[in-house]
């Protein structure tokens, strides 16, 4: 099999329906032979059962629970076959008979024609290639950042102080050049945004799954880190183009999700960064919070937002500050 294509879902019906309908539109006219997964953490609208009704092709795994992005990706690979065992670090034993390549999708994406099919290609072009991305679109068409140099203090510092948007969209905030991405060539990246993640199966077999301690964010930092330690290259191609409405699930639980982000980032750095850089960059975001709140306060002063929204902000930035 060339292609299994996993999304995971929570609470997210219709856009999951979009979804879908492009990924099997896009495979339709493609000459790829290929599995579409869908794994529910848990979902209260209804998800689930769409899927069986719409998409009766679709492999349905449900959970009774809201399991987390990267336990419910490794309940697919599971399935499909890569992780035979599988530690909560993410090693693995793998099998045979895997499918080339896995593509780890959200939901609040739609595919465009010839997507899969140059994703595919590139990594069946490119054999050192262990994983790619996406050129990912906003819903009206416009530019998107789509891949990433790996987080280090300089974009801890500018997400609390985005002092200018040159600064923001620069390098030193771990954006590459909008001309790599207009020029429509393949180009080297540290990681791509897990939104549209295409892993070779090797590459799978030989790193591993997602690190099921990472609750939400970052797993795909962490995944890519590992892929290139092993020595494979990570690249995005602009010539796979997918429409992102970015965060339709985690906006349903805003400061929850704050908290979680910097959990996971905290897990992430001390992982792969060190206990100097874990002491660093926690009293940065402890500065930033200070100013956090101090906005917050500004934003209840306009009435831009609530007394109810000001408190909930508030409970967020002291639950990051106790981790």
């Amino acid at each position: 099999m060339d292609l299994a294509i996993i999304t995971v879902s929570y609470n997210t019906r219709d856009l999951l329906a979009d979804c879908l309908a492009s990924v099997f539109d896009d495979l339709e006219y493609s000459d790829l032979e290929a599995e579409v997964w869908v794994v529910d953490n848990a979902s209260a609208d209804g998800s689930a059962e769409m899927v069986r009704q719409q998409f009766p092709l679709a492999r349905l795994l449900a959970h009774e629970q809201n399991v987390g992005f990267a336990a419910a990706n490794n309940l697919a690979l599971r399935q499909i076959g890569f992780l035979v065992s599988l530690s909560p670090s993410g090693n693995i034993a793998g099998s045979a008979d895997l499918p080339r390549h896995v593509l780890f999708l959200n939901p609040d994406t739609r595919v465009m024609d010839g997507a899969l099919s140059a994703m595919v290609s590139f990594l069946d072009e490119v054999p050192r290639a262990g994983a790619a991305g996406a050129q990912l679109l906003h819903d009206d068409g416009s530019f998107q950042h789509s891949a990433f140099a790996f987080p280090g203090l300089a974009q801890v510092f500018l997400d609390f102080f985005p002092l200018h948007p040159r600064l923001t969209n620069s390098r030193l905030n771990g954006r590459y050049p909008r001309r790599l991405y207009e020029r429509g060539m393949p180009f080297a990246v540290d990681h791509p945004l897990g939104a549209a993640l295409m892993v070779r199966g090797e590459t799978l077999a030989q790193v591993g799954g997602f690190d099921e301690r990472f609750f939400m964010y970052c797993e795909e930092i962490d995944l890519c880190r590992r892929i290139r330690s092993a020595g494979w290259g990570i690249h995005c191609v602009p010539q796979a183009k997918i429409v992102h409405l970015v965060a339709q699930s985690t906006q349903q639980v805003r400061d929850r999700m704050f908290t979680a982000l910097w959990r996971s980032r905290y897990l992430m750095f001390d992982k792969h960064n060190g206990p100097l850089f874990g002491w660093l960059v926690r009293r940065l975001v402890r500065l930033g919070l200070w100013a956090e709140a101090r906005r917050a306060h500004a934003a209840l002063q306009r009435g831009a937002i609530s007394s109810e929204e000001l408190e909930g902000r508030l409970q967020a930035f002291r639950e990051v500050a106790e981790l």
